[in-house]
């Protein structure tokens, strides 16, 4: 009997394990686990004293080229000595592996673990190391281009918001806000700031932040060329959602702007863009959310449309955009 053909599957971790183990020539003491399926599939492999992660791309998600850029820029990174969860080589000397999978073939990336903890709730000092980090990184990445998304008007908004109308109509109110939203923001806007490759996703939950707040970032995805002050404006926006006292949200994005200006300073106007940047970065999640429905399908729904544009207005609201 033929097999029926699959969209998605989740590997055996027991089999994955024993393939990279193979490939990268690990001790066999060491034991694969899924952690996490999402956007793609998150695999820790262990030993009880080192540990590595496996990144195994979806389906047709990315391209080779796509990840040879991302590995590029990580390393690039590395050898700035800018934390970040950098890739390994196998014993062939290469970062990437096919897999053939039920559905296709998949691609694999070892990574470096990231060494303490995922901080939600983080003090003011913590900000502004974030602040410096990210500074430091957008030095690096200033004027630097990837062959990968350009983030404009376009993949942020336009693309987004009709992706969305394959599973929402655009009379709902809540569509004809977000088109609302998009048709007053322009590429002009940002004419004027910094541009380079941005990270796209830094928040709490893609870094990890020791005691000595000594920081490694990951998940790299996302990476491409865009304004700078987009990853600003999304950190923001993330922290603005967590932090419900808004004094205590003030001082700490109060902090990780001292920060980041103690590395690179920022204009006014670089300034008075945060608020448009940060809901711009929000709109293209909530389009990438319809563009991985074979991920996001147990939550998209009417409901969270209402609850995701409720956080877009209490953004524009709090910032008069």
């Amino acid at each position: 009997m033929a097999f029926f053909p699959v969209s998605t599957s989740t590997l055996s971790a027991k089999e994955l394990g024993e393939f990279i183990m193979s490939q990268y020539q690990l001790p066999k003491k060491f034991n694969c686990e899924l952690f996490r399926t999402g956007m793609n599939h998150t695999y820790f492999l262990t030993n009880g004293e080192e540990k590595y992660v496996l990144r195994v791309y979806s389906y047709n998600w990315r391209s080779i080229a796509e990840i040879d850029e991302e590995i590029n820029l990580l390393n690039t990174l590395k050898v700035h000595k800018l934390g970040v969860s950098f890739p390994i080589k196998d014993k062939n000397g290469t970062f990437i592996q096919e897999i053939n999978a039920p559905e296709g073939t998949r691609y694999a990336v070892l990574f470096s673990f990231a060494k303490g903890e995922k901080v939600r709730f983080m003090d003011n000092e913590t900000c502004f190391s974030i602040g410096a980090f990210m500074a430091q990184m957008h030095t690096i990445t200033l004027d630097k281009t990837m062959k990968r998304i350009s983030y404009d008007k376009e993949t942020l908004w336009e693309i987004p918001y009709q992706r969305l109308t394959k599973y929402f109509s655009e009379s709902l109110p809540e569509m004809e806000f977000i088109k609302e939203i998009g048709n007053s923001i322009q590429n002009t806007d940002f004419k004027n700031s910094a541009k380079g490759i941005v990270h796209m996703d830094i928040w709490y939950d893609n870094m990890a932040i020791t005691n000595d707040r000594e920081i490694t970032l990951f998940d790299f995805d996302f990476c491409g060329n865009g304004w700078h002050v987009l990853d600003i404006g999304y950190f923001c926006n993330q922290l603005f959602h967590i932090e419900t006292d808004k004094k205590e949200y003030e001082l700490k994005t109060q902090g990780f702007l001292a920060g980041y200006q103690s590395i690179r300073p920022l204009s006014g106007e670089q300034l008075r863009l945060i608020p448009k940047a940060g809901l711009s970065v929000f709109l293209f999640y909530l389009g990438v959310q319809a563009q991985r429905f074979d991920w996001s399908n147990i939550f998209l729904s009417e409901n969270y449309l209402k609850m995701y544009v409720g956080k877009l207005k209490s953004w524009i609201e709090y910032y008069h955009i």
